[in-house]
């Protein structure tokens, strides 16, 4: 792969949602098994096809990141940037970029450390890259010094790949995913895993080839229910009802935030703005009462206020993991719980899974 290779990126390859783990022959070729990081989707370009634009380095020693948008990452993660100089160029390999939290023996994945890392102040960036380094789990090769692989099975973009980077030592910071062809193996992942901060299994096929922008892996994800009180809303941009509710639940005496519902259509939005007039705080002169701006962490610019509420009313949330006192992602409205009250709904009775630690699941490749 020359200077003259050089062009537009491919996408990444997508997987769409199955119930539980598949069976072994669900894909061509077979299944292969791995486990499913929760981080931020990359594309890591070592050589000429990196961006000049964007890249750190120039030839042989550039390095792009590219996330699963298309934008580059790579002012954000300096320190992985020189980590991942590692991987011999030419090369695209797609991975994770991960951050990791926890006392040694008990370390796992933490999405909150890792959003933060995502900051327009340059000297923001250099301190976080010490505090919180990144690091990138490789699970599939896009191409190598042969060129270009979307074409050939993922079989032989997975040995390429060891080859490229298995012999990295982990305290590099790049690692190989491990991988079984045991379902069985891989349900144990499932359940074992997500006390690092994993959020699944994703399958693919042995004789399938890389296709971007395509859902052609299968991906088993973790779901779990909790209770929560509705503490307010915030108006969608449009101006125009409901753009998400804030939810919070009681620990040691307080109502913590833990996370918010977002995704209504546009007419769900108008009807949640009346449903819950009722229970807008408002002042004595019938003004909504002023809630403290919550902070954000990308910008200070951004406007986070909102509308508070009377914490009376439940609502039963679908949701991957709880990490810390926050849902790692935006959950998902379930139901209204009218027969709960609000001080039922405690952070002790959400469902975590047992702890991991993330070092057991970066061990050498199975």
């Amino acid at each position: 792969m020359t200077t003259a290779d050089a062009g537009t990126l491919p996408g990444v390859m997508l997987a769409k949602a199955a119930t539980s783990v598949p069976s072994p022959d669900a894909l061509p070729g077979g299944c292969s098994y791995e486990p499913k990081w929760d981080g931020f989707r990359i594309l890591v370009v070592r050589g000429a096809r990196a961006d000049a634009a964007t890249a750190a380095g120039e030839g042989d020693d550039a390095v792009d990141l590219i996330g699963r948008s298309g934008k580059s990452l790579t002012r954000y993660f300096p320190e992985v940037v020189e980590k991942v100089r590692a991987i011999p160029a030419p090369a695209i390999v797609d991975g994770e970029l991960v951050v990791r939290s926890g006392e040694p023996g008990t370390e796992r994945l933490d999405w909150d450390a890792l959003s933060q890392r995502i900051h327009p102040a340059a000297s923001r960036i250099e301190k976080l890259a010490v505090e919180t380094p990144g690091e990138v789990i490789c699970f599939d090769l896009l191409a190598d010094d042969s060129g270009e692989l979307l074409e050939e099975p993922f079989a032989t973009r997975r040995e390429r790949l060891a080859a490229l980077v298995g012999g990295l030592p982990a305290s590099r910071g790049v690692h190989l995913t491990r991988a079984t062809t045991d379902a069985d193996e891989a349900a144990r992942w499932f359940t074992q895993f997500e006390g690092a901060g994993l959020d699944g299994i994703v399958a693919k096929g042995l004789d399938s080839p890389y296709e971007p922008g395509k859902r052609t892996m299968l991906k088993v994800k973790h779901k779990r229910t909790a209770d929560a009180v509705l503490v307010g809303y915030r108006v969608h941009k449009s101006g125009a009802g409901v753009g998400s509710l804030l939810l919070g639940l009681h620990s040691g005496g307080e109502l913590v935030p833990v996370g918010g519902i977002s995704a209504f259509t546009a007419a769900r939005r108008l009807e949640l703005a009346e449903e819950l007039e009722p229970l807008v705080v408002r002042t004595a002169d019938g003004s909504v009462a002023a809630a403290e701006r919550e902070r954000n962490r990308f910008t200070s610019a951004k406007d986070t206020s909102y509308v508070p509420l009377r914490p009376e009313r439940v609502v039963e949330v679908a949701f991957d993991q709880l990490e810390g006192h926050r849902f790692r992602h935006a959950v998902r409205f379930v139901r209204w719980r009218e027969d709960k009250g609000p001080t039922e709904c405690t952070l002790e009775q959400v469902d975590v899974a047992s702890g991991y630690d993330l070092n057991a699941v970066l061990a050498a490749d199975s």
